[in-house]
């Protein structure tokens, strides 16, 4: 089972960015997923995170920014990130509790991470 997350890059204050994270491999289901960030010299903290029947739930700094939502048939979680800050630059990863297929198990796997940088 593996993680690719995407869609970083530069942006201005103010702009806006989509992550996405694709899940691959032996799945059979995928139960909560979530992205975290870390930025320079600060520990990785949570930024969102959604269930798998669409419950959300959202860092303080983030909430009316950001939007996270999932596409179960693609095995895919998507961030979108709006208003953008300097304060948001970071690296942001995925994770996914991932039940493995023909397993009662699940496990968590984290995506490789994405560098998002805002500044003028």
């Amino acid at each position: 089972v593996q993680l690719q997350a995407s869609g970083g890059g530069l942006v201005q204050p103010g702009g806006s960015l989509r992550l996405s994270c694709v899940a691959s491999g032996s799945i059979s289901s995928i139960n909560g997923m979530g992205w975290y960030r870390q930025a320079p010299g600060k520990q990785r903290e949570l930024v969102a995170h959604i269930t798998s029947v669409g419950m959300t739930n959202y860092a303080d700094s983030v909430k009316g920014r950001f939007t996270i939502s999932r596409d179960n048939a693609k095995n895919t979680v998507y961030l979108q990130m709006n208003s953008l800050k300097p304060e948001d630059t970071g690296v942001y990863y995925c994770r996914g509790r991932i039940v493995v297929l023909d397993t009662l198990y699940s496990y968590e796997y984290w995506g490789q991470g994405t560098l998002v940088t805002v500044s003028s």
